[in-house]
């Protein structure tokens, strides 16, 4: 999906660059596009989401 950011009048090109790179990032585009670089196996992924379920249990655990 195309991220679109239309200047405003009297809006410098400074301002603008900031404002697409703050939609880049909050699309989530980098971070799909940074999980897609490299296969992983399902097996691996698996473990990733459970290792991340596993410490965030860890910290909100306060015994």
């Amino acid at each position: 999906m195309a991220t679109i950011v239309k200047k405003e009048p009297g809006e410098s090109d400074d301002k603008l660059i900031a404002k697409f790179r703050k939609r880049v990032l909050d699309s989530g585009v980098l971070l799909e596009w940074k999980k897609r670089e490299r296969y992983t196996k399902p097996s691996r992924e698996r473990y990733e989401r459970e290792k991340a379920l596993r410490r965030g249990r860890r910290r909100t655990y306060n015994g």
